[in-house]
């Protein structure tokens, strides 16, 4: 069995980009569906409707509070190329908006159905964006953060993450619909698998996941895998 390999730049950069492409069109088929809010803007809205402040406030407010407590938990500062990642995606999605994708989608696709491929897409793009090791999402470094000090596999800690989402966000008046629960137990569970392929099919580490593929054992880190605080700062 051929060993795999740390991937080059380029390489990586391609991953990368294409994980940004497909996890925005995945949010975009997910919005489309009408079927609910993601667990994450649970949270928001919830927080929205407690305090009067705008829904860019509070977002904001959520993700530089976890991107502390990355931060804080490694002891590292903060990397800024989750915020790359975040401006991406939005324009992307913006593009999408402004090409009226949705008159397309919605032609061929109901609501479930819709549903069903943007959750797909966006576990698949989360998963390339992982293994490329650039400009990880805020919550997803949170994840492998708790995969490797508490030995988790990654697909538990998302699961924990989007159920805390979900949970505290409710409590706190915030919409909860049938998307929302789909995607609490699809796009966390499915990243893990997807991975795994990705790095099957190309025969490259996951530069973004220490061990191997945060198994059973995370804290057992392959030397040629780049540490997730490393690849928090696209290095």
């Amino acid at each position: 069995m051929t060993r795999p390999v740390s991937a080059p730049l380029p390489r990586r950069l391609a991953l990368y980009l294409s994980g940004c492409l497909l996890f925005s069109l995945g949010a975009k088929l997910f919005i489309d569906s009408r079927l609910g809010v993601d667990p994450l803007d649970v949270l928001v809205l919830g927080i929205v409707g407690h305090t009067g402040v705008t829904v860019g406030i509070a977002s904001g407010a959520v993700a530089i509070g976890f991107l502390l407590l990355w931060s804080l938990w490694n002891r590292r500062r903060p990397p800024l190329s989750p915020f790359v990642t975040m401006f991406l995606v939005g324009s992307l999605i913006d593009l999408w908006i402004w090409l009226e994708l949705e008159q397309v989608t919605q032609a061929v696709l109901a609501a479930v159905p819709m549903l069903a491929t943007g959750l797909l897409l966006a576990s698949f793009g989360s998963a390339l964006i992982i293994v490329a090791g650039i400009g990880i999402r805020i919550m997803d470094l949170v994840a492998i953060t708790m995969v490797e000090r508490w030995r988790w596999q990654f697909w538990q800690a998302k699961l924990a993450l989007e159920v805390f989402f979900v949970a505290s966000g409710w409590a706190l008046g915030g919409p909860v619909g049938v998307g929302t629960l789909a995607f609490v137990v699809v796009v966390g569970p499915m990243m893990q698998p997807f991975m795994a392929l990705v790095t099957k099919v190309l025969g490259t580490v996951n530069h973004g996941l220490p061990g191997p593929l945060a198994s059973a054992r995370p804290d057992v880190a392959r030397p040629d895998v780049a540490h997730p605080d490393a690849a928090a700062s696209g290095h």
